[in-house]
């Protein structure tokens, strides 16, 4: 007699694939990580235990000299300066309505028939959230952000925030008026993707690179397809002359540039950034370089899925849902973890973003 699996562990099963497949095709996936050494941390604490907020530990690379011989280290200790964000989880989700499934009346096969459709979903709704994310305001989305929540934040990120091709540009005190000295030539070159770097590693604290192999360090930018374009074009004759020959070139890449130490990576979904708020009105888009622990990602609940009967039998519903949580990670430079908020691992770089003509 054939061994069949029981519905719940069935489902289960399902569950959990699908919650696996969503994340691992999401287009910032490969910048997920679970330690201090990611871009987007990610943790799962509360699905083992009862909770609406988890707690990322930030901590400060450590400056100074140390001491030598029989000097003496007490008392020159130095501070390591920790501070910690608490992310808020909360319940999302979705469903579908299937219609006349008589041939389908499985649990699984149910789920099947709703699952690309909601596997899209999911996808797009945490893709956004990080976008979200990556442009707020301490914890609130750039578009519901006053003018003095926006000065506020750009006074005590003024390390961390570009605007145009250099940092005089701006007088990091009143943010519409930095926005208007972003002209319609300042669009995204090499160099200002170095000065951006530059930006990171001498910000107070300093934004840390993400390690890999060893003693690696890299930085990622996040860019529109305005902003990877031009950039495209500006590093057109480097590419050209020093870099590899064939489709491995970045010349022929829709996708990444790796460029002094940054690797510029196209978001085609940041597109909708855009804001006409450059000189005389010039059309505008934040790009945002990246290191360790910018975003955290927080899960309460993993994916699952449920169905329900509706119409005497007709239609059959599906649905997905989670709690979790996504956040740009700040500490507070102030007295207290929530004082003068900055943003630990971004450097915000606005450039100009022009149509194709």
């Amino acid at each position: 007699m054939a061994t069949t699996a029981a519905t719940g562990l069935t489902v289960q099963q399902w569950d959990d694939k699908f919650f696996t497949e969503y994340v691992q095709a999401n287009r910032f996936a490969k910048y997920f990580g679970t330690n201090e050494n990611s871009i987007i941390q990610v943790k799962q604490d509360l699905t083992k235990k009862k909770g609406d907020s988890l707690t990322y530990a930030l901590v400060n690379r450590l400056t100074g000299a140390g001491v030598t011989g029989t000097t003496s280290l007490e008392g020159s200790e130095e501070d390591l300066a920790s501070r910690s964000h608490q992310l808020t989880v909360d319940k999302i989700r979705n469903g579908v309505l299937v219609a006349e499934m008589e041939e389908q009346r499985s649990a699984i096969s149910l789920r099947n028939a709703a699952r690309a459709t909601l596997k899209t979903w999911i996808m797009e709704q945490t893709r956004d959230d990080i976008i979200a994310a990556l442009h707020s305001i301490n914890g609130t989305a750039y578009g519901s952000a006053n003018a003095a929540a926006r000065n506020a934040w750009l006074v005590d990120n003024a390390d961390r925030v570009l605007f145009g091709d250099a940092i005089g540009n701006g007088g990091y005190t009143t943010h519409a008026t930095d926005l208007a000295a972003v002209t319609a030539g300042m669009t995204l070159s090499g160099d200002i993707v170095s000065l951006a770097k530059r930006i990171a590693l001498s910000a107070d604290p300093k934004i840390r690179p993400v390690t890999v192999n060893g003693d690696e360090e890299w930085y990622v930018m996040f860019v529109n397809s305005q902003q990877y374009r031009d950039l495209k074009v500006d590093l057109k004759a480097s590419n050209t002359d020093a870099n590899v020959r064939g489709k491995e070139n970045p010349i022929f890449s829709g996708e990444s540039i790796l460029w002094d130490g940054v690797i510029v990576r196209h978001i085609s979904d940041m597109n909708s950034l855009v804001e006409n708020s450059g000189a005389a009105s010039a059309p505008i888009a934040p790009a945002f370089l990246c290191g360790a622990q910018a975003v955290g990602m927080g899960w309460a609940k993993r994916t699952t899925s449920k169905q329900e009967t509706f119409d005497y039998g007709d239609k059959q519903g599906v649905a997905i849902e989670e709690i979790r949580g996504i956040e740009k990670l700040t500490f507070g430079s102030g007295s207290a973890d929530t004082d003068d908020l900055k943003d630990n691992g971004v450097v915000t770089v606005w450039t100009s973003s022009p149509a194709d003509a």
